[in-house]
């Protein structure tokens, strides 16, 4: 399976073309090999955005993760909001769990391509800093550079994934809300996607540091060893 991460930026390409921004000298390495680091935070964005990605919008990816599930949104009554009708069902709340986690991978094939469009245009202005930071520092970056775009990005995706869903109950328990349309669902749910989204690409950052072998990239390798 391809993501739209890798439809934009082949992985090939990616993981073996030469660093074509700017060429400087890793700290601590005065022979060797020159790299750039702008582009050593490039490509590990890319490769966690990537790999976390294709794990969401895999069938399940949001429903059968541990940290990537998205709690039923409040306007549902899920923490203590008021219940109506057919929501106060335990199986009825289970099934539209389900189902609204099943549509958030819609969201995540919208959110692909934008974030490796930012990650290619994004302005770093301490790289050093950034590869030197925590586990999930180049994420954490990101993400306040980003914004709210991946919410923005996802949520017209998820309007029209929840108005043509096969499954009838998304609808019936929209119908019980007072003052909800299928917007302000698709808001709620792209809320709760863009924390996961996020979540999923600082655990893929993480590994890459802790493992920089496994990414088969010898800038990332040099980099991530020197740094």
């Amino acid at each position: 399976m391809h993501s739209a991460v890798e439809s934009l930026i082949p992985r090939r390409l990616f993981l073996t073309g030469s660093a074509a921004t700017g060429l400087l000298v890793l700290s601590g390495c005065q022979t060797g090999p020159r790299y750039s680091l702008v582009e050593v935070v490039r490509r590990m964005l890319l490769l966690a955005a990537d790999n976390a990605l294709d794990k969401l919008t895999a069938p399940g990816g949001f429903w059968d993760s541990q940290v990537a599930r998205i709690a039923l949104p409040d306007l549902f009554g899920s923490r203590g909001g008021v219940l109506q009708g057919v929501l106060t069902s335990v199986l009825f709340r289970d099934r539209l769990h389900r189902e609204l986690n099943h549509l958030a991978e819609r969201g995540a094939e919208r959110a692909a391509p934008v974030v490796a469009e930012v990650i290619r245009t994004i302005s770093i202005q301490d790289a050093v800093a950034l590869i030197r930071g925590g586990p999930t520092a180049s994420t954490s970056y990101l993400r306040s550079q980003m914004g709210p775009g991946l919410i923005n990005a996802m949520i017209p995706g998820l309007a029209d994934a929840i108005r043509v869903s096969s499954d009838p109950i998304v609808g019936q328990a929209i119908a019980t809300l007072t003052g909800v349309d299928v917007g302000g669902v698709a808001q709620a749910l792209a809320i709760g996607a863009d924390n996961s989204i996020w979540y999923q690409i600082g655990l893929e950052e993480a590994a890459i540091r802790a493992n920089p072998e496994s990414t088969n990239d010898p800038m990332l390798i040099a980099a991530l060893k020197v740094l």
